[in-house]
C-alpha cells in the first residue's frame, strides 16, 4: 500500500486527487494540507492539518508521496520540505518563477523522485507530441497560441501554453514569443501565446499553423478536471521508488 498526502486537499483538484485515488487500491491517503479548514475530516477519517504543521505530519503520516496542487508561493516551501524528508513528490501546482523552479530543483536533485508537470492530463501530453511534429512540418507558418480558463485562474499564459512553446521550441529552435498584441506592429518569426480568463471554462488549449491559403488547428479541450486527477494518482503510483530527479508525466506514461 502506498501512503500518500495532499497539498490542497480541499481545493478543487486536491478532492478530485483524493477521490480518484480511493478508485484504486493501492493508495492510501494518510495526510492532508490546506490554509483553509484546519481540522475537518477528510474520507477515511484523515483530519485536515496547516502547512505549519507539514513536516510533523508527514512525519507521523509515514506517508511516502506528496501531491501537491496550491499556489506556486506555497508549493516551493512544501516540495523542499518534502524532498529534504526523503518523501517523493508529484506537483501539479503551475505559475512558478525561474527562482522557484531553481530552489526546487536543487531541493530534489539526489534525495527523491518528483513528477513536476503542468498538465497531468493523457491528451494533453499526446498534444504536445502532435503539435511538436506539425511544427517541424510547417515550419514557414504562422504559430499562434490560445489558451482559456476559468476566471481563477491566476496564472497566465497557462503552465499548459507555455510546455506547448517550448515543444514548439524545440522542434524549431528559439523564436521571439509576443504575449497578446496591441497597437501597430508587423508580425515577425514569433509565437504569438494569447490567454483568455473567462466563466468555468476547465480548460482549452488550441494551436494555430496559418500558411499561405490554409490553416491548421490542433486543439485539446478538457472537460472535466477528472482528466487531471486520474492523471496525478497515476503518477504517484509511478514515482515511487523511482531513481531521484525530476520526470514529465511523459516519463509516467512511457512516450518519451
Amino acid at each position: 500500500m502506498i501512503k500518500f498526502a495532499v497539498a490542497g486537499a480541499l481545493g478543487r483538484m486536491g478532492t478530485l486527487v483524493i477521490q480518484e485515488a480511493a478508485k484504486v487500491g493501492d493508495l492510501q491517503l494518510v495526510a492532508g494540507f490546506d490554509v483553509a479548514g484546519a481540522g475537518m475530516i477528510l474520507p477515511g477519517g484523515v483530519p485536515v492539518s496547516d502547512a505549519s504543521q507539514l513536516k510533523s505530519t508527514l512525519a507521523s503520516s509515514k506517508a511516502v508521496v506528496l501531491i501537491d496542487f496550491t499556489v506556486a508561493s506555497a508549493a516551493v516551501e512544501t516540495v523542499c520540505s518534502a524532498a529534504d524528508m526523503g518523501i517523493d513528490l508529484v506537483v501539479g501546482t503551475t505559475g512558478f518563477s525561474p527562482d522557484q523552479l531553481s530552489r526546487m530543483k536543487a531541493a530534489i536533485d539526489g534525495r527523491v523522485s518528483a513528477v513536476i508537470t503542468p498538465n497531468f492530463s493523457v491528451g494533453v501530453n499526446l498534444f504536445w507530441k502532435l503539435v511538436a511534429e506539425a511544427a517541424t512540418a510547417l515550419k514557414d507558418y504562422d504559430i499562434e497560441i490560445i489558451e482559456a480558463h476559468h476566471n481563477q485562474k491566476r496564472d497566465a499564459p497557462s503552465g499548459t501554453a507555455l510546455a506547448t512553446v517550448e515543444a514548439i521550441k524545440n522542434a524549431l529552435g528559439d523564436r521571439e514569443v509576443v504575449h497578446g498584441r496591441e497597437g501597430l506592429r508587423q508580425r515577425g518569426n514569433e509565437i504569438g501565446v494569447h490567454a483568455v480568463r473567462a466563466g468555468d471554462i476547465v480548460g482549452d488549449h488550441t494551436v494555430l499553423f496559418a500558411g499561405p491559403g490554409e490553416r491548421l488547428e490542433i486543439k485539446h479541450q478538457a472537460h472535466s478536471r477528472t482528466a487531471f486527477a486520474s492523471g496525478a494518482v497515476r503518477a504517484a503510483r509511478w514515482v515511487v521508488d523511482k531513481k531521484p530527479g525530476i520526470y514529465s508525466m511523459a516519463d509516467v506514461l512511457g512516450s518519451r
